[in-house]
């Protein structure tokens, strides 16, 4: 750890849990990693528990005039991005939800080539139509834990797969990675395309009316991303004219997404409301990461998924 976020007291890392009275049973998670909890006012550490706006979480930094470290519980932050600042350590989620997410991802990449977008609400008898997951040409825009996750499990129906990120670096189960100039041309052959990265200026919109009709008109697009990743009007223009095969989406723009908006009705859409990982499957996920990040700093180790500043994630 460097000197911002490095302790300077003694003892057990003294850590706020805010605000206050919110997820109780984090108390245990820090208890576990050895810290104790105390009030702003005392604390070297914050462990930040629920989304709320960057003003309540600026004016409870603003505070703890002795904290160096805050622990934020979700992998995405762009909603706080304006108020981290290079004076504190700050860390995310990034990685602790990978697991349930892919899965997720699998569970819908089969669900629109297996054509339940159809099937599910049918109340007759309707004609064959799907496509095999086994073999298929994926492109997976991200490369952070979820992904990992992803890879490993895609590894028994012997994909052929493009990674698409920031740099070009080998990654184990991928069959190319590239890097985002080169999307363009990885969509044409993809029959599954995956957004699971992180939102940025440069990766909002990034699906828009001229990506999505690159693509292939039977492949689907699935994200556990964010919403602002896909321009939703073209999304559904897409999908009303059958420019892509479909589209499989745990987040969307606007979210919630409202009754009676377009998306709820276009033809081969699967919608599930932000469910890639739910509060029950993020007690134990998000508890263990908190107990080690405790014991890290308590330590002076390096803490585990720290933000990029510049990057913002």
């Amino acid at each position: 750890m460097n000197d911002v976020g490095r302790r300077s007291f003694e003892g057990p890392p003294r850590v706020a849990l805010e605000p206050a009275g919110t997820r109780p049973w984090l108390v245990d998670a820090i208890e576990a990693g050895g810290g104790i909890v105390v009030p702003l006012a005392e604390a070297e550490a914050i462990v930040w528990a629920t989304p709320t706006g960057p003003q309540v979480l600026a004016d409870a930094v603003a505070s703890a005039p002795n904290t160096h470290w805050v622990q934020l519980p979700w992998a995405g932050i762009e909603p706080l991005v304006d108020v981290l600042d290079d004076s504190h350590l700050w860390t995310c989620g990034k990685g602790v939800y990978a697991e349930p997410v892919a899965e997720h991802v699998l569970m819908l990449a089969l669900a629109g080539l297996r054509g339940l977008a159809d099937y599910g609400p049918a109340s007759t008898w309707m004609g064959q139509h799907g496509q095999n997951l086994l073999g298929a040409n994926l492109v997976i825009l991200g490369a952070g834990g979820i992904t990992d996750s992803l890879l490993r499990l895609l590894g028994p129906f012997g994909c052929t797969i493009t990674v698409v990120r920031r740099r070009d670096d080998p990654i184990d189960g991928a069959d190319l990675v590239i890097t985002m100039d080169h999307l363009d041309g990885a969509l044409a052959t993809a029959d599954v395309v995956v957004l699971a990265l992180s939102l940025t200026p440069e990766t909002t919109g990034l699906f828009d009316a001229r990506r999505l009709s690159m693509m292939k008109p039977t492949a689907w697009l699935v994200n556990v991303a964010r919403g602002g990743h896909i321009v939703t009007d073209d999304l559904v223009r897409a999908l009303n004219e059958g420019v892509i095969g479909g589209a499989a989406l745990d987040v969307t723009d606007p979210e919630p997404l409202p009754d009676g908006h377009p998306l709820w009705s276009t033809p081969n859409t699967i919608i599930t409301p932000h469910v890639g990982n739910t509060l029950e499957m993020a007690k134990p996920l998000l508890s263990a990461r908190i107990t080690e990040n405790v014991r890290r700093f308590a330590t002076g180790e390096p803490l585990i998924g720290t933000v990029d500043l510049a990057s913002g994630y």
